[in-house]
């Protein structure tokens, strides 16, 4: 009865996206011109590829319990002194710095790309 009704309510909500999002997507479609044909056909394509790969390695999202235990690990490590001392000894605070140093380039790129300069906004 409950999935049902959500159900319902579901395609209710994605019948009213989807006339909201109509002219936005005529628009899209009428900016690329020529382009549109050879790159939808190349999202399918890339659409198929990924559908293959998804069944051929088995892969399934993960369960709710999974990402819980995977949070439940994280919080408990990094609100625990001793894991702190610990990975201080082993030099795993390196490999966490380094990943965050990483992390934090990715973001710093993003931004340049956003904002279309190496430095400041263009004004």
């Amino acid at each position: 009865q409950k999935a049902q009704q959500a159900q319902d309510t579901a395609a209710r909500l994605w019948a009213q996206l989807q006339t909201l999002l109509a002219p936005v997507g005529q628009r899209a479609g009428q900016m690329l011109g020529s382009y549109r044909q050879p790159l939808l056909y190349n999202l399918a394509v890339a659409r198929e590829v990924l559908k293959h790969i998804y069944v051929a390695e088995g892969l399934r999202p993960p369960t709710l319990a999974a990402v819980r235990a995977a949070y439940e690990t994280m919080w408990t490590r990094g609100s625990s002194p001793a894991y702190w001392r610990g990975a201080l000894g082993n030099g795993e605070a390196a490999r966490v710095g380094v990943y965050a140093v990483e992390a934090y380039g990715i973001f710093k790129i993003g931004e340049i790309i956003g904002r279309r300069s190496l430095i400041g906004y263009d004004l």
